[in-house]
């Protein structure tokens, strides 16, 4: 599943409700769950991380929904060349 797949089908399940709670409360609830990502990587859990980087990436994905980002296209307009400020892969910047 790409980026925009996953980003429609978090839109499927849960976009009525997180915009109804609208962006303010659906950022508090991606900082909790990044809170949550930063305890298991201290942890070092590998099925616990994987969790973790899926609810991030699943509020991530609501988020810029909300905002009326399409995430695919924001990531293919930033990084799409390489490095944003050299254009390198990899990055070439002092």
């Amino acid at each position: 599943m790409d980026i925009g797949e996953f980003q429609r089908l978090i839109e499927a399940i849960y976009y009525e409700r997180d915009s109804a709670r609208g962006l303010a409360g659906t950022h508090m609830w991606f900082c909790e769950e990044v809170g949550e990502l930063t305890r298991a990587l201290r942890r070092g859990e590998r099925e616990e991380l994987e969790g973790e980087f899926a609810d991030v990436l699943a509020w991530l994905s609501t988020l810029a929904s909300i905002a009326g980002v399409d995430l695919a296209a924001a990531a293919r307009a930033k990084y799409g060349e390489g490095c944003p400020r050299c254009r390198a892969t990899p990055c070439a910047c002092a």
